[in-house]
């Protein structure tokens, strides 16, 4: 995995990815920075819509110099999305019809940080179940062709 990625690999695991789309993060400069050198956390974080403008709720980005950090820095803070107003209305409707945004995967494009969201239903308790069902096989099987060599 490159340096400054970081993917949600929960996501995947408990919803549906239906659609995708490109975010920037408006961040502080500690923050970029401990980003990009991917100490960031995606579990548990989600994108709300509010006021016409998109906030990402629950990242955690530890500060990059712990020691040197603001005095009153919050890892948890709410952050804001960098969307186009297209985009921000489109997905208002997605959202009311009972989907969810979830941040998928965090990613450098020169030297900004950009979010993919992932417009997302969420699964039943039996569809994750198949999910870890159909993994296990693709690992017998491809433990079968290692001894077959």
């Amino acid at each position: 995995m490159k340096k400054g990625v970081t993917i949600n690999k929960k996501a995947r695991f408990d919803y549906e990815i239906l659609e995708k789309f490109e975010a920037g993060v408006a961040l502080t400069g500690h923050e970029a920075k401990s980003v990009k050198t991917g100490h960031v956390n995606l579990a548990g974080a989600h994108a709300i819509i509010r006021d016409g403008e998109g906030f990402l709720v629950g990242m955690n980005i530890p500060s990059f110099q712990p020691k040197n950090a603001p005095a009153n820095y919050d890892s948890m803070r709410t952050r804001k999305l960098l969307l186009q107003k297209k985009e921000i209305n489109y997905l208002i409707g997605k959202t009311k019809s009972g989907l969810t945004l979830v941040p998928v995967r965090l990613y450098n494009r020169g030297a900004r940080v950009k979010l993919e969201l992932g417009l997302a239903r969420g699964k039943k308790q039996y569809d994750k179940r198949e999910t870890i069902k159909k993994r296990e096989t693709e690992r017998e099987i491809k433990r079968a062709e290692k001894r077959s060599y």
